[in-house]
């Protein structure tokens, strides 16, 4: 958690630098590309059969983005994240970190003069590179694949962000369309909450 929170500060503190040499960001009113950093927490649960509770974890992405329309403010948006999902229940925790690649749409509003909303939506596939359920008793904790979990996978995402001279923040949730455990006639499900800072340049 620390290195969490270490890494928040740096960010924060960078910020000043690419916003020196930032192409904007998000310019509602022209054609542009942009790129961008985020990190953030989430909020994740297993849905469905495994039906836990809420799990924090980290959120990390690198991120390119493409206005689409000449006549509306029109943005894909695609990157790389590192997004630690899964779920919590008395002493059981299932730790399900994947990479992921979304491709979100996005439309911009100009709120005023340095101030956009974007709303956004669309598909994230992603792949898991951490499966594991760790279990807490009297002998200590013992660890295992129980769930047999899948490792692609695909959600949808839906969210809002804002940007402030190149800040950027988004709130949104994550929920899982594929069946993310092996067992038979079991069905389980990734979903999460998330809140994101970072900037555009």
């Amino acid at each position: 958690m620390k290195k969490f929170f270490a890494m928040i500060a740096m960010v924060v503190l960078s910020a000043p630098s690419f916003a020196q040499y930032s192409s904007g960001g998000f310019t509602l009113d022209e054609e542009n590309l942009y790129y961008g950093v985020r990190i953030g927490l989430n909020v994740a649960t297993l849905g469905g059969d495994a039906d836990m509770g809420s799990k924090v974890g980290m959120n990390l992405a690198g991120v390119i983005g493409l206005r689409v329309s000449n006549s509306a403010p029109v943005f894909l948006e695609s990157g790389l994240y590192y997004s630690e999902k899964g779920g919590k229940e008395d002493n059981v925790t299932v730790s399900y970190n994947n990479l992921e690649i979304p491709i979100l749409v996005k439309y911009g509003f100009k709120a005023s003069d340095n101030i956009a909303v974007l709303p956004f939506l669309g598909p994230t596939f992603g792949y898991a590179i951490k499966s594991k359920t760790s279990i807490k008793g009297g002998a200590g904790e013992f660890s295992s694949d129980l769930l047999k979990m899948r490792r692609p996978n695909m959600g949808f995402k839906l969210g809002v962000g804002a940007e402030y001279d190149n800040i950027y923040l988004e709130l949104g949730y994550q929920f899982g369309i594929t069946n993310i455990t092996k067992l038979d006639d079991a069905t389980v499900r990734a979903n999460n909450f998330f809140m994101n800072f970072g900037v555009n340049f």
